[in-house]
């Protein structure tokens, strides 16, 4: 089997844990065998951290495949991907690794099961370095599911660094198919909400204030709107651990969502925690995309995989976005291009993301 397979670089672009998930998440789905080497390799931990292994494991779990090299601190594994199938899995990292990036991996996999899924997901649910499960159920939910599919994603516990201990509940039925999406009008905001939360032993004046310097920030750009930052203090059943942060999502006339969002942490000042969010916010919609730089990499492999041309808008592509691409690009037959978006102000950095998909067919169903 050796022979025929694919051989995955790492180290190159990015560099980071999301080379695993885009070729791990298409080994399974393309019955294709990959080694990956070089993990991580210009990280200051390289090789396997603990959320990379779950994400590996809950791959492996979903198609029965062989996962050799899946310990911590490991720089190679090889994985060789059998049938894919539904039913109940677990993946926990026993750490604060994000609960979002173990769904980035195992939910493309899982649309081309023979049955309905059950994930339960453990970790850290507002994590540094990843999107919060907010961003997930706000903004990526909605516009992922134009793809033609659905998901449930119920938040049953909060958990926060350095002990993370949350849990999440995906539930989800296969598909035939993907459809491919066009999101290249970005339209007018027509709304800003969102919200401020502490958990723990932070005081709800905390989120109070996180909200209050968000809005003050946004006012000074857009004056015109009621925004709503809903602070919260999550109850102390549904949350592990002590953990604040905020989310702010901007909807537009056309259904477009873009976010800016920021956690707290020791001794950062709550205003400069909404600011960030605030700041986050309004680069992302200066640019006249249709989706955020969080939004951008995590649709490239159901561009991929849908059937026929997806495009979409976007401000500057990210390394991240890069990276997906070339993955996608070597392991699926879909073809990208980014081109330089004309029709707007010559100042604005805006760009058309195209994809020729391979359409995947659901051989399962």
């Amino acid at each position: 089997m050796d022979g025929d397979r694919v051989e995955i670089d790492g180290g190159i672009m990015e560099g980071g844990g999301q080379i695993l998930r885009v070729s791990t998440a298409l080994s399974c789905l393309l019955g294709l065998p990959v080694r990956v080497r070089r993990i991580r390799a210009g990280r200051s931990q390289p090789g396997l951290r603990p959320q990379h292994l779950s994400g590996l494991e809950i791959v492996r779990d979903l198609c029965d495949g062989k996962l050799n090299g899946g310990e911590i601190g490991s720089t190679e594994i090889s994985f060789t991907p059998g049938k894919i199938k539904g039913g109940t899995h677990i993946a926990d990292t026993k750490t604060a690794g994000s609960v979002c990036l173990l769904m980035q991996v195992a939910m493309p996999c899982v649309l081309f099961a023979a049955s309905p899924s059950e994930l339960h997901l453990k970790g850290g649910t507002n994590a540094e370095m990843a999107p919060q499960i907010d961003y997930t159920v706000m903004v990526f939910k909605p516009i992922v599911e134009k793809f033609n599919f659905t998901f449930n994603c119920d938040i049953k516990r909060r958990g926060y660094y350095p002990q993370g201990g949350g849990e999440v509940v995906v539930q989800m039925s296969p598909v035939k198919e993907l459809s491919p999406i066009n999101l290249t009008e970005r339209g007018t905001v027509t709304k800003i909400y969102g919200r401020a939360f502490v958990a723990g032993a932070l005081p709800i004046k905390l989120a109070k204030d996180m909200s209050a310097a968000a809005v003050r920030c946004i006012r000074k750009e857009i004056r015109d709107l009621y925004i709503n930052i809903q602070p919260v203090r999550e109850p102390d059943d549904q949350a592990v651990g002590t953990g604040s942060g905020i989310i702010i999502v901007a909807e537009t006339s056309t259904g477009c969502l873009l976010a800016g969002s920021s956690l707290g942490k020791r001794g950062k000042n709550s205003d400069k925690v909404g600011i960030e969010a605030a700041e986050m916010l309004l680069k992302n919609l200066k640019h006249g995309g249709t989706v955020d730089d969080s939004l951008q990499d995590q649709l490239i492999i159901f561009m991929a995989l849908a059937k026929g041309v997806s495009r979409v808008k976007s401000g500057p592509i990210t390394l991240h976005t890069q990276t997906a691409i070339h993955f996608a690009e070597q392991l699926t037959k879909a073809k990208f291009t980014v081109t330089k978006s004309e029709e707007e102000d010559p100042g604005n950095d805006t760009y058309i993301i195209e994809c020729q998909g391979m359409g995947m067919i659901n051989t399962n169903l």
